[in-house]
């Protein structure tokens, strides 16, 4: 009686079965080494070089968001509307020279701005803040000498200031102001909000 046999039992080698592997020639080699060293720079590669592109846009951020809040002196551009919301500073729309600094510690936060404008317009301003011409004092630059400094504003004793200060209960922010007037046809504001948290 014969022994059962299984199904699919593949043959001894000897017997000639699977076929023994030949040599890879050089072209194959080659071909598979360069496929190899692609997929390797793709897998390594291409993250990494994200990652330093990443890095850098992240350094560049900080540098431009530590410039931001380093700054000591008002630069050009408008405050955010929040900011001028917050700080009650509405700049009129056709305002120019327009420049700020916000400044924050734990006791006080500030906005400084500055602006130029027409007649119209700073009178259209002072009503907005609850003011007018009539409440600014001749010759009274009502901008303390610290947050003058912090800002990087002078006051020529030549110019024609006018000034006044609006005192509000806090959170409120108080504001002071001044004018130069010395060339009555394009006034220039500067004001400084500081607000209690």
């Amino acid at each position: 009686m014969n022994p059962p046999t299984l199904p699919h039992q593949a043959s001894a080698p000897d017997e000639g079965g699977t076929p023994t592997p030949t040599p890879e020639d050089r072209r194959h080699v080659v071909k598979r080494r360069w496929i190899t060293a692609i997929i390797i720079l793709l897998l390594i590669g291409v993250p990494a070089g994200y990652l330093a592109i990443s890095t850098q846009q992240s350094r560049e951020s900080g540098r431009d968001k530590a410039a931001k809040v380093g700054a000591s002196e008002v630069r050009p551009g408008w405050p955010s509307k929040v900011q001028r919301s917050i700080y009650e500073v509405p700049i009129p729309a056709k305002a120019w020279k327009v420049g700020f600094l916000e400044t924050n510690n734990w006791r006080t936060s500030r906005l400084f701005t500055a602006f130029a404008v027409t007649p119209a317009d700073l009178d259209a301003f002072l009503v907005s803040v609850g003011t007018s011409r009539d409440a600014l004092v001749a010759g009274d630059v009502t901008i303390s000498p610290h947050d003058s400094e912090v800002a990087g504003w002078s006051w020529s004793p030549r110019a024609l200031w006018y000034g006044t200060t609006l005192e509000q209960a806090d959170p409120r922010p108080s504001r002071d102001i001044t004018v130069d007037l010395t060339d009555p046809e394009h006034p220039r504001v500067y004001v400084v909000s500081t607000t209690t948290p």
